[in-house]
């Protein structure tokens, strides 16, 4: 667990140096930031999506996944719920910028693969990388909407040690075609989450989170049942 207890430090610290940062940062430079923000979110899911869906089998999941997802999440009413746990903690827009951190902190191939790689192999280069992109993020990030970023680092150590301690049981699960459609969803998540930020339209970007496990429902009963 070395590699994530490393990968959480650093965005804890990044927070930390971020806020520091935030309180000496004037109204108007605070806002270009969230602006630049919210189009480094919108250019980083376009990126995954545009890496990831030529590539994919199954074209047509990634818009089945986020529409029952959607169903769902609306059902739940997670987007509510989430910031309702948030507001106990903070006030302000914090829930926008915490919902981005977690999905670009957990959404990434390096966040799934890294923990697996780290308990059957011991190696942790996956994770150490993550956690040098993940310090930078959570600087910027903090700066922008304070301390608070913080919280994403122990949905991070659930996620990840979620792999790590089930890695034997789940590595035949993790294929490379798993890891290509929660990717093109999680980048359309992610690109959902900019869109909120820069106000162009607010998205219920939690509410389209079950749509992560459609494709690991599809793909297993596909395989099971010899479609695959």
């Amino acid at each position: 667990m070395i590699g994530t207890i490393v990968n959480c430090t650093t965005i804890i610290v990044g927070s930390v140096i971020g806020s520091t940062l935030k309180k000496g940062i004037k109204d108007s430079y605070q806002d270009i930031l969230m602006q630049a923000m919210g189009l480094a979110a919108i250019a980083l899911g376009l990126n995954s999506i545009v890496e990831y869906l030529p590539s994919s089998k199954f074209p047509v999941l990634f818009i089945v996944s986020l529409a029952i997802g959607g169903l769902i999440g609306e059902k739940l009413n997670l987007e509510e719920g989430f910031k309702k746990i948030v507001s106990k903690f903070s006030t302000g827009n914090l829930s926008e910028g915490l919902s981005t951190a977690i999905l670009l902190f957990c959404a990434g191939t390096l966040s799934i693969l890294g923990p697996i790689e780290s308990a059957l192999r011991g190696n942790n280069t996956y994770l150490f990388t993550n956690a040098i992109l993940d310090g930078v993020t959570s600087i910027v990030l903090a700066s922008t909407f304070g301390i608070g970023i913080a919280y994403s680092a122990l949905v991070l150590l659930c996620w990840q040690g979620f792999f790590y301690f089930l890695a034997g049981s789940i590595t035949s699960f993790i294929t490379p075609d798993l890891l290509n459609e929660m990717s093109i969803i999680g980048g359309v998540l992610i690109l959902s989450s900019g869109l909120s930020i820069l106000g162009i339209k607010k998205m219920k970007t939690m509410n389209l989170i079950p749509a992560l496990l459609i494709p690991v429902i599809f793909l297993t009963v596909s395989s099971k049942l010899g479609f695959l």
